[in-house]
């Protein structure tokens, strides 16, 4: 059986479930492109656990695993182990494709998977993660036929804008329509980001049931951000002089060099993402219009430069006794030196 990971998550607490669960990457219905989003994986891992194990005997009847730091053999014992004042035994096996991968012969380490997923024996529910996926392999097409396949695509946009609005119904609000095209652009597609940006904006409006426009600038607004986007347009503008003002407006503002080195290397890599000439996307449409200056600017080549000079210049504040603030003015002035 193949679900994809809307209807299985709709199944969690209603209907039983099957003995073993696969998490794969999955395809958009509309795009036709396969994708895995992690935070709806979490999402339903989290679910299961809560429908079948019960907390006070997590530790007698839950037991996960990484595939790469244990032999199939052994999910295989603690799978086949009878519970312990439980219905059943939930065994999570992460980075599962890892079992895919290895050769099926007999005598191949991941036979015993192969050989319970045969006949998987009721008393236990192995759940399998795989962030990669080969659907000719007999651990995807056993765990098809006697469990069940989630394909775990990244949500269209309608989807992710329900999901959006069931996010804030949980905190008890509501969300018009272009609250969310204006999250969607500051945050992009990447769940866990849009998570944490709606935490951030449902604990901002307390006073009111509807997140507005007004009320995810407010609640994402910091400060130093104006400062930051200065400094970006200082380092494309070439203009070293008003760069290393924006970065003394931001030591006044009490930023730590490891957190402006941390703003840096977000900026640099956002820039290589957006960059026309690299096969990578940046999903961020706000953050993507705020960097395209920089992409202007510099190449792929020299943006890697760029984000070598950043590591350096970190090493350099850890390991040297260089003077902190000339180690990071020296490297703003490299930085809005730099050429394409």
């Amino acid at each position: 059986m193949i679900l994809n990971i809307v209807e299985f998550m709709k199944m969690v607490g209603v209907k039983p479930l099957p003995r073993v669960m696969l998490f794969i990457p999955g395809k958009n219905p509309k795009t036709k492109k396969e994708s895995y989003e992690p935070f709806l994986v979490e999402e339903a891992l989290e679910k299961v656990i809560d429908a079948y194990v019960d907390p006070s005997l997590k530790d007698l009847s839950f037991s996960s695993f990484y595939a790469e730091e244990t032999a199939p053999g052994t999910v295989v014992e603690e799978a086949r182990t009878l519970p312990f004042l439980a219905e059943r035994r939930v065994v999570l096996v992460r980075n599962a494709n890892v079992y895919m991968n290895m050769a099926s012969d007999k005598r191949s380490p991941v036979q015993p998977l192969l050989q319970f997923l045969e006949t998987p024996p009721e008393t236990s529910l192995l759940v399998m993660v795989c962030p990669e996926v080969n659907r000719i392999k007999p651990l995807y097409k056993l765990s098809e036929k006697n469990g069940v396949v989630i394909e775990c695509h990244q949500l269209g946009r309608a989807e992710y804008n329900d999901w959006i609005r069931d996010q804030a119904a949980k905190n008890g609000k509501t969300i018009n329509s272009r609250a969310i095209t204006l999250l969607v652009e500051r945050v992009g597609t990447k769940m866990s980001d849009m998570n944490n940006a709606l935490s951030l904006v449902c604990n901002f409006v307390q006073s009111g049931n509807t997140i507005t426009e007004a009320d995810v600038l407010a609640a994402s607004a910091d400060v130093a951000e104006a400062t930051v986007w200065a400094l970006t347009d200082a380092i494309a503008a070439s203009d070293p002089a008003g760069a290393l003002k924006e970065l003394h407006e931001l030591l006044a503002m009490n930023k730590s060099p490891d957190e402006i080195l941390g703003i840096l290397n977000w900026l640099l890599e956002s820039t290589y993402r957006a960059h026309p000439d690299t096969s990578l996307r940046l999903d961020k449409e706000f953050l993507a219009r705020k960097v395209a200056p920089l992409t202007r600017k510099f190449s792929p080549s020299r943006l890697a430069a760029a984000m070598a000079m950043c590591t350096k210049t970190h090493f350099a504040l850890r390991t040297t006794g260089t003077d902190t603030k000339l180690l990071m003015e020296l490297l703003i002035i490299k930085l809005a030196h730099s050429k394409r």
